[in-house]
């Protein structure tokens, strides 16, 4: 049966505006011009295909149950349309997954000159991952032909329950922990107090990596410095080589002339293995460096914005500043008044954050009930009746308000196990870094959206009963090949209850106990103690007050190449960073020493608040007994206890070294401590 002209454009226009937000998302974090073409397309196919699954399942819902009434059918297509769309999709991230980006990621992290060298350091680095791979696929294959006997069926069965089992290990781990931490962190950023403090407590930690990665990358430096002026053991084409790589490194003509000491010994003789190594480490110590650096330049920029929009309580005026001719689209543009941008910062966008964190929260729940009870009662599952309609017959229908409801679904367990990247510290020195990310971290990002989207989709698919995603494309094609054998089916059946591990650990802070007994982090902790941000507070103001002398050389993007001092980073002028200017406000700045009375009692009660009960019970006491003032006459003493009469010691308690206080520990006369 032919679908719908309405559909048919649905679905071109959907496929149009995916490869657009793909696009787009590219940009964001790679340099679309100088990016390699053999870089950005499998990046940009192994995005787009797991993004498009969120629009195909809900099409292949509405198709293979279509209602007959075609204002409530919703989007559907024919059936063989679906297959070939789900093959392609499948296959094509499959092969980018587990083949194509493992090699380009270790193809452009080499640092060998030529192809074939980079093309043989890749396959030889993904060598022994493969041999892993192929072990199991050939114990898998053992039992499946034990299981059902020799047929052609039982490898692509065990190849693509095995992808999916790996897959959903990751995925169920991911989700669990963003299930959790992202509705919690939108609760948190709310507080405009308590997103400055967080702001705060990340600020010595970013500061020492980025010390560190500037050192590392003067060492390496140093080293190319070293070869160039080296004129013995070298032959033309590596003298060659190394002056390609002190092009692409940029190096500074003052670090040409004068190289640093490095405690790394140079070899006698210099070889190709010698070579990429070195490059290799200086390509990772540059966009490490990159890394820390733009992280910490936004940190700072969120410090002193934070702080402006707390100092606008008085006023209610709201001034960021003038934007220079660096700054983005979104910065340049100004449509709100200061008023209307104070409202926007200070109680639209707080409250906004707390009903989204409501919503994220009840959905949140609502995904982990279902993976509980699915199979063992899975009439109980909740957003079985969020997707489909005529739940009570047999004949369940999907309209257009369930496909929406179940891109929602899947689209927020997608990112809840997305999001999680930036907390678990399990990925190396992988990150995403804003139109400069290393190209070796873009595909393992893009594989790891790849591997998690398939997984996922198909658990939320078997939410639904099993009158209804037994009759998808989607089950067709993958769920019957996983539960081919009782392995699979069970695998698929206890492994999702496993989510209460990762919700668990991140609601009860159990990898602060962890980290407290093995010394492993493995999550980044949202809050990182009192200390910490009390030492972030001094650091930021420190950073400020010395920002055109400080060694981590901040550049001021919004304010043009000016290199004047920003001025000083106080509670009640929140100062210039970054992309901004100094705000304006019409109302009179305090002095320096004098905070606003708003923030000086938030730092009092996060002080009071980070003090133990008994440790506080006992100043209060102290303090309440220091502020007696003691009559004149408790300052006499008497003859016989080697006092004269009529002399006075001074208020407040008794001369220490004198008569009895020496028995309590009391100073001396002559100013020495008594042990």
């Amino acid at each position: 049966m032919a679908s719908s002209i309405g559909s048919n454009a649905f679905a071109l226009i959907a496929i149009l505006l995916t490869g657009l937000v793909v696009l787009f998302l590219l940009r964001h974090f790679l340099p679309l011009r100088s990016t390699p073409a053999y870089v950005l397309v499998p990046i940009f196919l192994a995005l787009f295909f797991p993004v498009s699954i969120i629009l195909l399942l809900p099409i292949d819902l509405a198709s293979s149950l279509r209602a007959e009434d075609e204002a409530t059918r919703g989007v559907w297509l024919p059936d063989s349309v679906i297959l070939v769309a789900w093959r392609i999709t499948y296959w094509l991230t499959f092969a980018l997954t587990w083949f194509i980006l493992p090699l380009l990621g270790e193809y452009i992290d080499s640092g060998y000159r030529h192809p074939k060298d980079r093309f043989v350091y890749s396959l030889r680095s993904n060598g022994r991952y493969q041999l892993i791979v192929l072990a199991c696929t050939i114990g898998g294959l053992v039992y499946v032909f034990l299981q059902n006997g020799f047929e052609g069926t039982s490898v692509k069965a065990l190849v693509m329950a095995l992808a999916y089992c790996w897959g959903l290990i990751f995925a169920i781990y991911l989700m669990g922990h963003g299930l959790v931490a992202v509705p919690r962190r939108l609760f948190r950023n709310a507080d405009i107090t308590t997103r400055l403090r967080k702001i705060q407590s990340q600020a010595p930690a970013v500061h020492e990596r980025l010390v560190d990665s500037n050192n590392a990358l003067e060492d390496l430096e140093s080293q190319i410095t070293q070869l160039r002026q080296r004129k013995n053991g070298i032959s033309r084409d590596h003298q060659e080589w190394i002056e390609e790589i002190a092009d692409g490194s940029k190096l500074p003509e003052a670090r040409l002339v004068s190289a640093r000491a490095s405690n790394t010994v140079i070899p006698v003789v210099v070889t190709d293995r010698f070579l990429a190594e070195l490059a290799r480490k200086l390509n990772r110590a540059r966009h490490k460096q990159v890394r820390f650096d733009d992280t910490w330049h936004h940190l700072m920029q969120d410090a002193v914005d934070t702080q402006a929009i707390l100092d606008a309580s008085a006023s209610k005026r709201l001034d960021f500043g003038t934007s220079s001719p660096q700054s983005t689209f979104s910065e340049r543009l100004h449509l709100l008044t200061p008023y209307t941008r104070y409202l926007l910062h200070v109680h639209i966008l707080p409250k906004f954050q707390i009903f989204l964190a409501a919503v994220l929260s009840i959905a949140s729940l609502f995904i982990i009930w279902s993976e509980l009870v699915k199979y063992a009662a899975p009439q109980l599952s909740i957003i079985r009746f969020t997707v489909v309609s005529n739940r009570r017959s047999e004949d369940g229908k999907v309209h257009f308000a369930g496909q929406i409801m179940a891109s929602f679904w899947i689209c927020y367990m997608c990112t809840a196990a997305l999001a999680s990247f930036g907390d678990v510290k399990v990925w190396g020195n992988r990150a995403l870094v804003k139109r400069n990310t290393y190209g070796e971290s873009a595909t393992w990002y893009a594989g790891q959206v790849a591997k998690l989207t398939v997984p996922l989709a198909y658990n939320f698919l078997t939410f639904l009963p099993p009158n209804v995603h037994r009759e998808t494309t989607f089950y067709k094609f993958l769920g019957q090949l996983i539960n081919l054998t009782p392995l699979g089916k069970g695998f698929d059946f206890f492994f999702p209850i496993f989510i209460l591990v990762p919700v668990c650990a991140t609601l009860f802070n159990l990898y602060g106990r962890i980290k407290g007994i093995f010394r492993f982090d493995m999550v980044e902790d949202d809050d990182d103690g009192s200390a910490s941000w009390r030492e972030g507070r001094d650091l930021i103001a420190r950073e400020l007050n010395n920002n055109s002398t400080s060694p981590i050389g901040l550049s001021s993007h919004r304010t043009g190449t000016s290199t004047a001092p920003h001025p000083p980073y106080r509670d009640s002028d929140p100062g210039t960073l970054d992309r901004r200017t100094a705000p304006t406000s019409s109302r009179p700045l305090p002095p320096a020493n004098q905070p606003p009375s708003r923030l000086a009692a938030a730092t009092a009660a996060a002080e009071e608040e980070d003090e133990p009960f008994f440790q506080g019970f006992a100043h209060r006491v102290r303090n309440t007994f220091d502020a007696i003032e003691r009559p004149d006459w408790v300052g006499k003493r008497p003859k016989w206890m080697g006092g004269v009469e009529g002399s006075e010691e001074s208020s407040g308690r008794a001369d220490a070294g004198k008569g009895l206080g020496r028995w309590f520990g009391g100073r001396p006369e002559d100013g020495r401590v008594r042990l």
